[in-house]
């Protein structure tokens, strides 16, 4: 995995279904049961167990989070949170924005030191990345201003592209 850190936000290149870290997010669905990219991957790494104990949840609305135990992952717990899927309306950023916050809120109500993101409605929710990256690190960073916990952040990017425009902005930003 390439890497970079900034302080406590760090940013990675690679499979988040691989991390120990405390937890881990998932880019989930409404139903919390599975679906493609980031979420399926979770899910097939964590086993079964898994979508049994999300059945037991009675699903999530977009902007919120839930945690589980994280299973056959090396991560100790799963946040899944419900990203919006991008129409551009007024409402998408504050929603976005939530799902990032109600994940550290969780994550800071466990204890949890570390805690790894995707890149939450990037995929075939199809928010742009750009906007997605400037709301994600925005928010994790004003969360880490007010919070001691989680310790380390840590962005999991799938792709070379992603990877380049969080380094770039987290650069401008933390400069």
């Amino acid at each position: 995995m390439k890497g970079e850190i900034f302080g406590r936000i760090e940013l990675l290149m690679g499979d988040i279904t691989r991390l120990e870290v405390d937890a881990i997010v998932n880019a989930a669905n409404r139903s919390l049961l599975g679906g493609g990219g980031v979420d399926g991957a979770i899910h097939r790494a964590a086993g079964g167990e898994l979508v049994a104990e999300c059945r037991t949840l009675g699903g999530c609305e977009t902007g919120d989070a839930k945690i589980t135990r994280g299973y056959k992952l090396p991560a100790r717990h799963v946040i899944h949170t419900v990203g919006p899927v991008y129409h551009a309306r007024s409402d998408d950023p504050a929603l976005l924005a939530s799902c990032y916050r109600a994940s550290l809120q969780l994550a800071h109500r466990h204890g949890l030191v570390s805690i790894a993101f995707p890149a939450i409605s990037c995929g075939v929710y199809g928010y742009p990345i750009e906007q997605a990256c400037r709301i994600a690190i925005d928010t994790v960073r004003e969360f880490l201003t007010d919070n001691e916990l989680p310790e380390r952040v840590l962005f999991v990017l799938f792709s070379e592209e992603f990877f380049r425009i969080y380094r770039d902005y987290l650069s401008k930003v933390m400069s």
